[in-house]
C-alpha cells in the first residue's frame, strides 16, 4: 500500500505542522488551553481553508477527499490541537450534505469561520449503537417538537448548532424511523450541559424538553444510513489523528532516552529500553496501515466500508493506547506530568478510543457486517 501524499496534500499537512508548532508548542500546551482564544484560532483556520476542506462543492465547501482530510488530521493529532475540526468540519457537514436551505445556511457559516457545530447521536442506557434512538420528534402544526437526551456530544460544549438524531416512528434499535435535526444552541427547551474531558476537548450533554424550531434534515424516516456513513468519515479522520499523536510521543520518547543519563550513559544505549523504542515504531505503523486502510475505504460498499472502519478503530486503540503507556513508563514517574507532552498525548489516546464506541464494539459492529 502507498502511504505516500501527492504534492498538494503534502503542502497540506505540512501547513497544519506549521501552524501547529507555532500556535501549539507543547510548552505553551497549558497556558493555551487556560487562554480562551479559540475563536481567534477557528477564523485563522477558515483563513486557511481548512474548515471548508471537507465541505462538498455543492455545500460551498472545497470538497477535499479522505485523504486530504487524513492529512489535516493528523496534524491535529501530532500537535494536540483541541479545536473542533473534526467535530465541525467533517462530521457534520456528512450529517447535513444535501440537508436544503437551512442545512446549507450552517455550513456555509461553518466554512467561513462564524459558526461550529456538533453532533448528538448517543442517548443514555443505550451504548454505542447509533440505532438505539429513544430521542422523540412529532411533528405538530408549529413544526417539530424534539423531546429526549444526547450524551457525549463531542465538542458540543462551544457549538452554535447541533444536529441530532430523533426517532420519528418505531422504538429504539429498529432502523427504520429515524431521522436527523438542526437546531440552535438558543432553541426555547434546550439546555446544554458543558464539561471538559480528560483531554481539555469541551463536550456537552443535551436535554430536550418539547424543544421547537428544529428543522428536518434529509429523509425523515431514513436517516440511519447516513448517519452511519458520517460516523465513520469521522472515525477515520480519528484514527488518522491518533497516528499522529502517537507518531509525536513516541518521538519524544526517543529524544528523552537520547538525552536522559543514568550511571554515566544515556538510558537510550540499555538494550532493554532499546527494543521498547521498536515495539513502539512498530505499532505506530501497524496504525498508520490502518488508518490509511480504513480512509481508503470510506466510499466502498457499507458493509465493506463498515469492517474497514471497525478494523482501523480496533487496531489503532490497541496501538495508541499501547504508545500512549510505553512513552510515560519510559519516562518514569514524570510522565504523568501536565509539564510532559505525552501525559497529554496518553490522555488524548483515552478519549479518542472511546469516542464513537470502543474497540469491544467494533469488534462486535465487524462482526455483523462480515
Amino acid at each position: 500500500m502507498d502511504f505516500t501524499y501527492s504534492d498538494e496534500q503534502q503542502m497540506l499537512r505540512d501547513s497544519v505542522d506549521r501552524f501547529g508548532a507555532e500556535r501549539w508548542n507543547p510548552a505553551k500546551r497549558v497556558r493555551l488551553l487556560e487562554s480562551g482564544d479559540a475563536a481567534q484560532r477557528w477564523r485563522e483556520m477558515a483563513e486557511l481553508g481548512w474548515l471548508m476542506l471537507p465541505i462538498a462543492e455543492a455545500d460551498g465547501g472545497l470538497g477535499g477527499g479522505a485523504i486530504e482530510v487524513m492529512a489535516v488530521a493528523e496534524g491535529f493529532g501530532r500537535h494536540l490541537i483541541v479545536d473542533p475540526w473534526v467535530t465541525s468540519c467533517v462530521l457534520v457537514p456528512a450529517l447535513l450534505a444535501g440537508g436544503g436551505d437551512a442545512a446549507g445556511a450552517v455550513l456555509a457559516a461553518i466554512a467561513a469561520g462564524e459558526a461550529k457545530a456538533a453532533a448528538g447521536l448517543i442517548e443514555p442506557h443505550m451504548g454505542y449503537d447509533i440505532a438505539e434512538v429513544a430521542l422523540r420528534a412529532e411533528q405538530g402544526p408549529d413544526g417539530w417538537r424534539l423531546t429526549g437526551e444526547k450524551l457525549h456530544v463531542e465538542d458540543g460544549a462551544d457549538a452554535d448548532w447541533f444536529v441530532v438524531s430523533a426517532r420519528t416512528a418505531g422504538t429504539p434499535g429498529e432502523r427504520d424511523g429515524i431521522g436527523l435535526f438542526l437546531l440552535p444552541r438558543d432553541a426555547a427547551g434546550l439546555t446544554v450541559e458543558r464539561f471538559r474531558a480528560v483531554d481539555h476537548h469541551r463536550h456537552a450533554r443535551l436535554r430536550l424538553d418539547g424543544v421547537t424550531g428544529a428543522t428536518a434534515v434529509g429523509p425523515v424516516d431514513h436517516a440511519l444510513p447516513v448517519i452511519e456513513a458520517a460516523v465513520d468519515r469521522a472515525i477515520a479522520a480519528h484514527l488518522a489523528e491518533a497516528v499522529g499523536s502517537m507518531e509525536a510521543a513516541t518521538a519524544a520518547t526517543l529524544d528523552h532516552l537520547r538525552t536522559r543519563q543514568q550511571f554515566g550513559v544515556a538510558i537510550g544505549t540499555f538494550q532493554v529500553l532499546q527494543h521498547r523504542m521498536v515495539d513502539m515504531t512498530i505499532a505506530c505503523e501497524e496504525a498508520r496501515a490502518m488508518a490509511a486502510y480504513a480512509t481508503l475505504h470510506l466510499d466502498a460498499a457499507p458493509a465493506e466500508r463498515i469492517r474497514a472502519v471497525a478494523a482501523g478503530k480496533t487496531r489503532v486503540g490497541d496501538c495508541g493506547l499501547h504508545v500512549g503507556q510505553e512513552a510515560i513508563q519510559l519516562h518514569g514517574g514524570v510522565g504523568f506530568s501536565d509539564e510532559l507532552i505525552v501525559s497529554h498525548h496518553f490522555k488524548r489516546q483515552l478519549m479518542l478510543d472511546q469516542a464513537h464506541g470502543p474497540r469491544h464494539h467494533h469488534r462486535n459492529r465487524f462482526a455483523a457486517a462480515a
